[in-house]
Order: structure tokens, then C-alpha cells, then sequence
């Protein structure tokens, strides 16, 4: 008697719908990760298409085929055919916080030092090597320890500072460009909010076939564009647009790697942080999937991860990947397994070919906007619903060191505008006084702008405990961040001439680490009271 073995299929029907879903969603952040590092970063297109988009193919084949492979195996061995694989793509709060809080300050740093723009470009490209390059490994490492780490902090202080740099860094830097071009961003921004969050599905006539909220969007925007002329035809552009095409293979280069080793150290406040971060993110993330019926293994699936995210920074990317949100809604459109290893072929021909370059004149980063505007406003809203009622003070104290960080960065760039930041008219602490009359003391946030992660996860710890009465805990986060500030890992800074940076050494922020101090004492002489209260 032959026994029937049921095991799931590589490719089904329903695999394009999510892998629409998927890619669309990694298009996005290739297309962000252009547009930045053309536009903030100023790297050249040799940089962004020889070497950055080519380990960006690294990557995503390494993940999306471990998942699709692991999916196959886990179906077949268990008899299913309804397995999901878990979706994966680069980390979108990884990528504005290594661009913002790493790249451009070393880049800025590099330029008031006289340096030249290439010279800054490669200085902050390595920057960007190394903590992507951090990240992985600690995610790698923390595979076996995300519970601990997951059980001794707070849930408000973990999604509240992803919150703080998603409301500002990723939201509402779109929403001011979405405002700034109304006729091209509204009305893609009010698709998005319809198919996400009014769960309407768009059909074309005659067809049964929804049309991917995020695809409905891209294509608006991007005829908005061109009818309106915020894109125009331009022989110059096209030229420039098509002079990328052509392959490009990854290349291992740990010499970059390795000249760039210090900047571990000077920006371990944000790469450490950042790599927990994704670590959690990905293990809740496997944990919805397990809700949804697709329990995969835990210590394997995190490793894969931080293994995707170190591939990508020796062979040259600086944005670290991840297990994506979103398996449930995947397996509820009938995806299974094509999706994934889909997405990863077709990003990586994208990557490898230049033909991204084409795609960022043909679709300009306005038409795609909306997406990442909806990413920055799921993330904030996760913050509050994924936390117990009592704890949103403690959520909105955490969203106010990322804040302040971006108003830091939005007050010094427009500095920078205005014709200082340069050798010869440098930022300097001569304007605090100017700063201070206008009742802007701007001192607090450059303050707060260094070791911001830090600042936004310790404050929110330190509150969820107090709003819990079990002050002893909040005194551990507040000598935790004394003994941070102490060593120049949050707070301190100094002036560069173009710039405020971290400035780290033994007492470094010697103010702030006694105030934090100070308020250890205060909280277990309260804890110290209650309990003799109690007696």
C-alpha cells in the first residue's frame, strides 16, 4: 500500500499576489536607498551601482531562498502544502537610522575637515560598512538570546524608540514631501490608506484579480508625475539614467571593512541598539507567523538573518535585512512558497543589471513615497496597540529623544543652507545665545541627538517601572544610563565646525551621568520607603 506524501509546491498561483506584495515593498527601499545616498549622502552612481546594489542582491538571494528552502522542507516534513515562507527584505528602520545617524554625520564631519566630496562619500560608505557589518553580528550572536532580552525590557521601550525615528526620520520627512508635491503625492498616500487600513481592494474592469494596494499606488504616483511635470523628458537624464546598465558582480572587499573599524566604537550607541532591535522585531515577527499556523524554528531563522545582514556588509551594502511584517497577510492572499525565492531573483536582476537607475528617472521617489510614509505610520501605531494601556506615557516619552534627534538634524542642515557648516564659516557655539533668545534651547537637543536610541529605550524603561511601582528596576535603567553618559555613549558631543558629534572618553558626559545618578538614589530611596510603607 503506497502512502500519499504531501509536500507543498515551489511555484502555486496564488505566489504572485504576494510576491507583488513583497516586492513592491522591497522596490521601495532599493529606490529610497538610490535616492538617499544620491541625493543626502552624495555618493557617486560607481559606488551606489558597482558595489552597494550588488551586495544588496547578496542578500536578498540569501535570505528569501533560506526561507523559501526552509518553508519547502518544513511542509514537507510535516505533510503540508499550505506553508507560508516568511517574507524578507532589507530593514527599513535600519536604513534611515545608518543613513541619518551614521553616514551623513561622517560625511559632514569628512567635508568641514577639508575633505573632498569623493573622499567624504567613501569615509561615510565605510561608516555605513561597519554598522551594518555590527549589526549582523550582533544578530547573529543574540539569535540563541532574544527572549532574555526580550523578557527584561519593556515592550514600550522597545517599539517606542523604532517609533521615534519612524514618525520622524521616516514619516514625516514623506509627509512634508508628500505636501511639498501635492498633485503627485496625495493621491497615491490616499490609496495606500484605503487598501491598508479601509481594506478596500482595486480591480480593473473585467478582472477578478485585485491590483496590489502598493503596485496602485507606484503606478498613480508615477503617471501623476509626468502629467504634471515633476518629471520631464530630458535627452541629458535619459543618458545619464541608461549610462548605469550593465552587470555588476559583488566583490568581496573587507579592506574597506577594516579601515573603517573605529567607527564600531564611535557609533556603538546606534549599532547596538539597532541590531537588538532588529533581533526582537524578527523574533515577534516569527511569532506572528506561529499565530498564523507557520511555527518555524527560532534560533535558526534569526541566525539566517544576521548571516543576510553580515553577507551584504562584506560584500559592500550598508543597510542590513530582516524578516519583514507581514507573513499573516501573505498566507491570507494563498502565498506560499514562489513569493519569496521570486522576490530575491528579481530584486537581485535589478541590482545586478543597473536597470534600477532607469527605474529611479522613470519612477521618481514621489510616486513611491506613500508606502514608506504607511511603514513610518504602522510602526508608530504598533507602539501604542502592541502596549498595555497604562504603559503610553511611557510610549511617549520615548518618542521624544527621536524628536528631538531629528530637530537637531533639521536646525543644523539649515545652518548648512544658510552657508555655514564649511572651514571658513563654521557651526560654532556662539549661535546658542541666538538660539536660546528664541527660546529654542537647541544645546538639549544636539544633547539628546547623541546616543538617541539609547536615550529613547533607557527613558521609556525608566517610566514603564515608575508607572509599575517597582522603582528598584527604573534605578538599574537609570544607573545604566549614568554609566552611558559617563562614558560619552549618550549625550555628550562636541563641535566640528560643520557639525556636533558624539564625543567619547571617560567622564565625557560627566553632567548628565550624575544627574542620572542622582536620580538612581531618588528612586530607590522611594523604592527603599514603599517597601518599609508596605511592612
Amino acid at each position: 500500500m503506497n502512502t500519499l506524501v504531501i509536500a507543498p509546491r515551489w511555484f502555486v498561483k496564488q505566489d504572485i499576489d504576494g510576491f507583488f506584495g513583497l516586492a513592491v515593498n522591497n522596490l521601495v527601499q532599493i529606490l529610497v536607498i538610490v535616492g538617499l545616498t544620491q541625493s543626502v549622502l552624495q555618493f557617486p552612481s560607481t559606488l551606489i551601482y558597482g558595489r552597494i546594489l550588488p551586495s544588496i542582491a547578496i542578500s536578498l538571494i540569501v535570505g528569501n531562498f533560506y526561507y523559501s528552502w526552509l518553508a519547502y522542507h518544513q511542509g514537507k516534513r510535516e505533510g503540508r502544502d499550505d506553508i507560508t515562507a516568511l517574507p524578507y527584505g532589507i530593514n527599513t528602520v535600519s536604513l534611515f537610522a545608518y543613513v541619518f545617524l551614521v553616514m551623513l554625520p561622517v560625511r559632514l564631519l569628512a567635508i568641514g575637515a577639508g575633505a573632498s566630496s569623493e573622499a567624504a562619500a567613501e569615509l561615510a560608505w565605510q561608516a555605513g560598512l561597519v554598522a551594518c557589518f555590527g549589526s549582523g553580528l550582533i544578530e547573529l550572536a543574540g539569535a540563541w538570546g532574544a527572549d532574555w532580552l526580550r523578557r527584561y525590557t519593556p515592550r514600550a521601550a522597545l517599539l517606542s524608540t523604532l517609533a521615534g525615528i519612524a514618525l520622524t526620520f521616516i514619516a514625516l520627512g514623506f509627509f512634508l514631501r508628500t505636501y511639498a508635491h501635492p498633485l503627485v503625492g496625495i493621491l497615491p498616500l490616499g490609496v495606500i490608506l484605503l487598501s491598508y487600513f479601509g481594506n478596500v481592494n482595486f480591480r480593473l474592469p473585467g478582472l477578478k484579480l485585485a491590483i496590489p494596494g502598493g503596485l496602485m499606488a507606484i503606478v498613480l504616483g508615477t503617471i501623476l508625475a509626468w502629467v504634471t511635470g515633476l518629471v520631464t523628458w530630458d535627452a541629458q537624464q535619459v543618458e545619464t539614467a541608461i549610462a548605469p546598465l550593465g552587470i555588476y558582480l559583488p566583490s568581496l572587499d573587507l579592506a574597506s571593512l577594516w579601515q573603517a573599524k573605529g567607527v564600531l566604537v564611535s557609533y556603538f550607541s546606534i549599532i547596538l541598539p539597532m541590531g537588538l532591535f532588529n533581533l526582537v522585531g524578527s523574533l515577534q515577527n516569527l511569532e506572528s507567523a506561529a499565530a498564523a499556523g507557520d511555527d518555524y524554528p527560532t534560533a535558526p531563522c534569526l541566525a539566517v538573518n544576521g548571516l543576510g545582514t553580515i553577507v551584504a556588509a562584506l560584500f559592500g551594502s550598508c543597510f542590513p535585512t530582516t524578516i519583514y511584517i507581514g507573513h499573516p497577510g501573505c498566507k491570507d492572499m494563498g502565498a506560499r512558497i514562489g513569493y519569496s525565492w521570486l522576490n530575491g531573483l528579481v530584486m537581485a536582476i535589478l541590482c545586478l543589471t543597473g536597470s534600477l537607475s532607469l527605474l529611479v528617472y522613470l519612477i521618481p521617489i514621489d510616486s513611491a513615497m506613500a508606502i514608506v510614509l504607511w511603514i513610518g505610520i504602522i510602526i508608530v501605531s504598533q507602539s501604542f496597540s502592541a502596549t498595555p494601556v497604562n504603559h503610553y506615557p511611557a510610549v511617549v516619552v520615548g518618542l521624544l529623544p527621536g524628536i528631538a534627534a531629528w530637530g537637531a538634524l533639521v536646525a543644523k542642515n539649515s545652518l548648512r543652507v544658510a552657508g555655514l557648516g564649511t572651514p571658513d564659516n563654521p557651526i560654532t557655539p556662539e549661535l546658542v545665545p541666538a538660539f536660546q533668545q528664541a527660546d529654542l534651547f537647541i544645546t538639549g537637543a544636539f544633547a539628546l541627538e547623541q546616543g538617541v536610541i539609547f536615550s529613547a529605550m533607557i527613558l521609556a524603561a525608566m517610566t514603564v517601572y515608575i508607572i509599575e511601582q517597582k522603582f528598584g528596576l527604573a534605578a538599574l535603567w537609570a544607573i545604566a544610563a549614568g554609566v552611558l553618559s559617563w562614558l560619552g555613549l549618550m549625550h555628550s558631543y562636541r563641535w566640528t565646525g560643520a557639525d556636533t558629534v558624539m564625543a567619547l572618553g571617560w567622564g565625557a558626559g560627566a553632567s548628565w551621568a550624575i544627574s542620572y545618578f542622582l536620580l538612581a538614589l531618588l528612586l530607590i530611596y522611594v523604592q527603599w520607603t514603599t517597601a518599609k510603607g508596605q511592612n
